[in-house]
């Protein structure tokens, strides 16, 4: 079978730290020049800005009409990989062959001109990928009728929503039919019926036999689209199977502590300030911090946290997902309109919010939860979504004794009533 995409080697390193150097003249060239040997001897030349690297000694194959998905937490790497093979950035270590014309979707219109319409840049997009005028033509109305701009055609794309961007972007990147189609994260912008929408026509691509790189956190589009997927940790590459295999990894790796997940302070990206995560932990009934409840207990959930300074309209709330990334639900400590109003403003200081997961609601098997602390449609504080893992055990749950496995992540034991209708 014919290769598409070889990576060998591939490594990425950014500079991060020191000054930024602004633009410079042929007089601060020649001053550089004739001081050069003093700072030298200064010792000023000695001073390196930090560096890191972004990807690591990443290398994979990748045949013709094959869908490799790409996977891995924040900053992982991924973007950094696709951005290397859609050639907007250079790698510094290692190679990428590319055995095709590459259509990127790295971010919401990337490579639209703002000052231009929408049919303008349609064709400018199409220019660039290599394909010629007539090809373009022919899939005008189609590309505009699933982006639903129709109207806005010949607005300049600056007057768009981001709504409306997004929806034309990944369209003309989906229908223009390039050999290699790159998609990272941002189906993850749109609303849910344009989700559904492009996850649709990437399953279209994918089974008209062209080749597809595909990152997202959504784990089940993952195992819907991909047929083999590689999970990059700090830069490089982990684990790299079949889709269910590496998605069954992903998803139970990173769970260092067992019912309880704690924050140190490196862990905690400066931008969530005030908040300061401290801990999450899941309990039984009778008090004991544990990774294996029972499907029949409820279950007792804290979230430990300090405020370093007073903190309007925050609420502070939890995710629960399946194994896969199935959102089961969400929920935040000021849902209730009477908490709202008491703890809406929280004053510094440390706080614990608990809530408890009813019993005889989740179904067995592996669930994740994570955390997220935020001002409603102002500020995300702080946020992760795979915190912690725990297991349910179904015994002695509703049921149990029909000796199958039911479907789906939630089992409730709800009231029946058996009436015999006379005939």
């Amino acid at each position: 079978m014919t290769t598409a995409i070889r990576v060998e080697g591939l490594g990425k390193q950014y500079r991060i730290g020191g000054n930024v150097e602004s633009y410079r003249t042929l007089r601060d060239t020649i001053v550089d020049a004739a001081t050069w040997p003093a700072r030298l001897l200064k010792g000023e030349l000695n001073s390196r800005a930090e560096t890191f690297w972004a990807l690591k000694d990443v290398s994979f194959t990748l045949d013709q009409g094959q869908v490799l998905g790409v996977i891995g937490r924040n900053g992982a790497g991924k973007s950094t990989l696709l951005k290397i093979l859609s050639r907007v950035t250079e790698p510094t270590t290692g190679l990428a062959e590319i055995h095709g014309r590459v259509g990127s979707l790295l971010e919401v219109g990337t490579g639209f001109h703002p000052e231009l319409s929408g049919r303008e840049n349609i064709f400018l997009n199409g220019a660039v990928l290599g394909m010629r005028r007539q090809e373009i033509e022919s899939k005008f109305d189609e590309i505009v009728d699933f982006a639903g701009v129709e109207k806005f055609i010949d607005t300049p794309v600056k007057r768009y929503s981001s709504g409306m961007y997004l929806r034309l972007a990944f369209s003309v990147a989906a229908h223009l039919e390039p050999e290699i189609l790159v998609v990272d994260e941002v189906l993850a912008v749109g609303d849910a019926e344009f989700q559904r929408k492009c996850l649709g026509k990437m399953s279209d691509v994918a089974n008209a036999g062209r080749t597809v790189l595909f990152v997202s956190h959504n784990m089940s589009a993952i195992l819907r689209l991909t047929e083999r997927a590689i999970v990059l940790d700090q830069g490089q590459v982990a684990y790299s199977a079949p889709t269910q295999q590496a998605v069954d990894y992903y998803m139970a790796s990173g769970f260092s502590q067992s019912g309880e997940r704690t924050w140190n302070a490196d862990e905690v990206p400066a931008s969530a300030a005030p908040f300061v995560p401290l801990a999450l932990r899941v309990r039984d009934p009778r008090g004991e911090v544990s990774d294996s409840l029972l499907a029949r207990e409820p279950i007792d959930v804290e979230v430990e946290y300090r405020l370093d300074q007073d903190v309007t309209a925050l609420r502070v709330g939890i995710y629960l997902m399946t194994l896969r990334g199935e959102v089961v639900f969400t929920s935040f400590d000021t849902d209730e309109p009477k908490l709202y109003d008491q703890y809406g403003s929280r004053k510094a200081g440390s706080y614990i919010s608990r809530t408890q997961i009813p019993a005889d609601l989740l179904n067995e098997g592996q669930y994740v939860l994570g955390i997220n602390a935020s001002a409603f449609r102002v500020k995300s504080y702080f946020t992760d979504e795979r915190a912690l893992s725990f297991t349910i055990d179904a015994m002695g749950a509703a049921g149990m004794h029909w000796g199958e496995v039911r479907q789906g992540p939630i089992r409730p034991q709800l009231d029946w009533a058996i009436q015999q209708v006379q005939g």
